[in-house]
């Protein structure tokens, strides 16, 4: 049996990444909360999960280096926290990947290596690379160190809203969502954790359904973060034992809540960062008060942005 990531371990997460990671800010737009992780450092809220892991590696280890596997914003997370702390990444990223996160990779001064086009192409990639370079693997969610990290989100959200009744936030390969209901639940029980992923990838729903992890045969959306053709074993355990619900939402509802965050709170953005914001959305009749969603990117080109606003 999988054991869970405790509150006790998000906690010591929080302190392992303060200073780097920001305590972003939670506004209120139209009657909905909106946890600002598009306003990390590198634009996402995967900074949380990859401080919190290297944080805790060896000297030795950090001496050797550090890989890991993304589709774009962990590989930008994983970058800036090896600059952190004095190591040297090496990021396996997608040919397919925005030429803005990989842009932003190459900036934090990591090593980028394209493969393939999807997860499991660029995880063997990263785990063959792995082997002959003597490198320590940073995984993008399915890790207990991860999904800590990615729970202190929670820990702030509930601390900035009182009235918290539930959450709603984005599901790829589930390391956020895991830790956020690893807090949520440690903290206020009662409070509904609420998944949601694009309806072209919908593998965490695939997964709940068979009771066990899946792998899809082809993923398709506008969620470039968002992915992964199958949920974490790790993440999945989180999911089913913690989790209320996992819903989907299509790509003209991403693209929508790209406007909606613009005009309602002057929020940029990036698709996978909407998700959870569609998800709310799709629930406006249900919609209790106290709702949060977290916006957990922000990074898209000029160009893409421009197209989702019209």
């Amino acid at each position: 049996m999988t054991s869970l990531v405790t509150l006790d371990d998000v906690r010591a997460a929080a302190e392992r990444i303060r200073g780097v990671a920001v305590y972003t800010p939670l506004i209120q737009a139209s009657g909905l909360g909106l946890k600002c992780e598009s306003f990390q450092p590198m634009g996402a809220f995967k900074i949380r999960g990859a401080l919190n892991m290297l944080a805790q590696l060896s000297p030795e280890a950090l001496a050797a280096g550090v890989i890991t596997f993304s589709s774009g914003n962990h590989g930008q997370a994983v970058a800036l926290a090896a600059q952190r702390v004095g190591t040297h990444a090496v990021v396996v990223m997608p040919e397919t990947a925005p030429r803005v996160k990989v842009d932003g990779v190459k900036r934090y001064g990591a090593e980028v290596i394209f493969a393939g086009t999807t997860s499991l192409h660029r995880k063997a990639r990263a785990e063959a690379e792995l082997a002959a370079r003597g490198l320590t693997m940073v995984p993008p969610f399915d890790d207990a160190m991860i999904i800590a990290g990615a729970g202190t989100t929670a820990l702030e959200i509930v601390e900035q809203c009182p009235e918290l009744r539930e959450v709603y936030a984005p599901v790829g390969g589930g390391g956020l969502i895991a830790g956020v209901a690893v807090a949520i639940k440690g903290l206020r029980p009662g409070v509904r954790v609420i998944g949601v992923e694009p309806a072209g990838a919908a593998k965490m729903t695939a997964s709940r359904q068979a009771g066990r992890p899946v792998t899809l045969e082809k993923t398709s959306s506008i969620a470039d973060g968002l992915m992964a053709v199958r949920p974490g074993e790790i993440t999945f355990a989180h999911v089913q034992a913690l989790v209320d619900d996992i819903i989907t939402v299509d790509d003209r509802a991403i693209a929508s809540a790209i406007g909606w965050l613009f005009r309602e709170a002057r929020i940029v953005a990036e698709p996978s960062g909407a998700t959870s914001v569609a998800g709310a959305l799709q629930q406006a009749g249900s919609l209790k008060p106290g709702a949060v969603a977290v916006v957990s990117g922000g990074n898209v080109s000029p160009e893409d942005y421009i197209g989702y606003l019209r």
